[in-house]
């Protein structure tokens, strides 16, 4: 497997490749569930490539960007064990050299949840694979599930600016107890660690009201608090029953919907999700 951390090289190897590449843009702290993406990537596509970089721009000015977990070494390795040909590791100066100001603005997808809680993430979200996208010329990227509102803005722009790569979404992976993957779930100490499923128990909650045939929306957002409110340790910062396209709140009975939700425990913000369908 290459490191390499210019743009010039990663163009060079993508000149030299023929067939099919797939990517998987990662901030790195890799754990199962970016894992599970490169042996996606590798099953569909003879070449795959990864990435690594922290971005800046889709962190605001009081969020994690300078504890955000990091181990490139380790990193380095399970890319490479798990089948990534050529991983890119630049630095913020190389991926925004001075002078750069244009961004990419997706719109009203961008606008509810995260895009409120967050004003300016998916902006930075989307500038940020929109440059990757352009650097590498995948035929097909890979996201997880997990952060289904980031996946919706990535197919729309993607959509709406006509950049041909396939936007590939791949099922979250949980840990034995449920608690979905996540980078920042090294932030959790040993009792946060033991409240954290509580959110896939929340989702569960609206899973089995769905099950059983209630499709208010509001019912199923209060059977969510109902068992987040069982746990001390879980602060709720939103919980939402939306329309799985424009993660807009359902108002009375819905048809499909996407039960989101983000809670802080510790220092952890912590997202999910589930399809209600």
């Amino acid at each position: 497997m290459q490191v390499v951390s210019t743009i010039a090289q990663v163009r060079a190897w993508r000149r030299s490749l023929q067939g099919p590449l797939g990517l998987v843009p990662t901030m790195g702290y890799l754990h199962e569930g970016h894992l599970s993406l490169v042996r996606r990537a590798r099953q569909e596509n003879p070449h795959v490539a990864g990435s690594i970089f922290v971005n800046p721009t889709q962190f605001g000015p009081q969020e994690d960007l300078a504890r955000y977990p990091r181990d490139l070494d380790r990193d380095r390795e399970l890319l490479r064990d798990a089948g990534c040909a050529l991983v890119f590791v630049p630095d913020a100066a190389g991926m925004y050299p001075p002078g750069h100001e244009t961004v990419v603005d997706v719109g009203s997808v961008a606008g509810p949840l995260e895009g409120t809680r967050r004003p300016g993430h998916f902006r930075g979200v989307a500038t940020v694979v929109l440059k990757l996208f352009g650097i590498f010329a995948p035929d097909r990227a890979y996201f997880g599930q997990k952060d289904a509102q980031q996946l919706a803005v990535i197919r729309r722009m993607v959509r709406d600016l006509d950049v041909p790569v396939e936007i590939v979404g791949c099922p979250t992976v949980r840990e034995p107890d449920s608690l979905a993957m996540s980078s920042r779930n090294s932030y959790l100490g040993p009792e946060e660690r033991g409240a954290a499923p509580v959110l896939y128990r929340s989702l569960l909650a609206a899973k089995v009201l769905w099950a059983k045939g209630d499709r208010d929306a509001e019912a199923l957002r209060q059977a969510m608090r109902d068992v987040l409110a069982q746990e001390r340790l879980a602060e709720i910062d939103y919980v939402s029953v939306a329309d799985p396209t424009s993660f807009r709140e359902i108002d009375g009975p819905a048809v499909t919907a996407l039960a989101l939700l983000a809670v802080r425990i510790g220092r952890a913000r912590l997202i999910d999700n589930a399809l209600l369908d």
